[in-house]
């Protein structure tokens, strides 16, 4: 019985701690995943000119960050320029980040393509972001975005 319930609470901690994002106040310097450098970062703005020419673009590039899955930080919101986003997941999931980083310029160093995201998969991101059922319920349509998957990202401001 003891060890029933030593294996009950093992798996109840477990699972709360990965419910939750990193604790941290994203510091300029302060990186996750494989640290990248700054050096040949590009503007994110310069992203969809490049994959008008290739499937895949692999790069670094810098950007503001709009918004951090607050589950856990397992994707990022990039601010591409006044009407275009860029969505972020992490390579083999082995990272996450700090809902602190939300509105800080941060350096990713990833693969960027274009993505056409699935109804179900809007309304699940929607969902992790706490939308209201009314927002989640508007979602009726696939919509093609920029995506990336990173390697690493650093804050750098």
């Amino acid at each position: 019985m003891k060890k029933i319930l030593f294996a009950a609470l093992i798996a109840l901690t477990a699972t709360a701690a990965q419910a939750q994002p990193p604790a941290g106040d994203a510091k300029p310097g302060d990186y996750y995943g494989e640290k990248p450098t700054t050096e040949g970062a590009i503007a994110i703005a310069e992203i969809p000119a490049k994959l008008e020419k290739s499937e895949t673009v692999e790069t670094k590039v810098r950007a503001k960050v709009l918004d951090v899955c607050p589950k856990k930080g397992c994707w990022v919101k990039l601010q591409v320029d006044d009407s275009t986003t860029a969505f972020v997941k992490m390579k083999d999931y082995a990272f996450f980040l700090p809902t602190a980083v939300k509105g800080k310029t941060v350096v990713l160093d990833g693969t960027a393509k274009i993505k056409t995201v699935s109804v179900a998969e809007l309304k699940h991101y929607a969902e992790d972001a706490k939308k209201s059922k009314a927002e989640i319920d508007a979602i009726t349509q696939p919509e093609k975005e920029i995506s990336f998957l990173a390697n690493g990202i650093v804050v750098v401001e």
